[in-house]
């Protein structure tokens, strides 16, 4: 394990974002979403591609909150530009759980 100290971690923009929208993304290796998030009137809507059939629906992530990393470079996933990490976590399994805020929050509010 690295050890970093907090100006590396300030670097890391970790944003709340709300999703708009939800896609199959078919041509992934791995079944996949491919989401539009709303990060707020600073940040804009970004791309993402997800791992997390396993437990969501479309219907269940739409309109949920999510924390994202923002500042990253766009990443190509197969025909996809995916600007954004969505944040989660793995299961027993390894497969994806989302971070999620627990209260309703702002989107665009970044984590400290």
């Amino acid at each position: 394990m690295a050890i970093i100290n907090y100006n590396d971690f300030e670097k890391v923009d970790i944003r709340v974002g709300k999703i708009l929208s939800v896609e199959d993304f078919p041509e992934a290796r791995k079944p996949a979403y491919k989401l539009q998030i709303d990060f707020g009137e600073e940040i804009g809507i970004k791309k993402s591609s997800v791992q997390i059939t396993k437990h969501y629906t479309k219907e269940e992530l739409l309109g949920r909150l999510v924390m994202g990393v923002v500042n990253f470079r766009v990443k190509q996933i197969g025909p996809f530009m995916s600007e954004c990490l969505t944040l989660g976590v793995p299961d027993k399994n390894g497969d994806v759980v989302l971070i999620s805020p627990t209260k309703d929050v702002p989107v665009g509010g970044r984590m400290f």
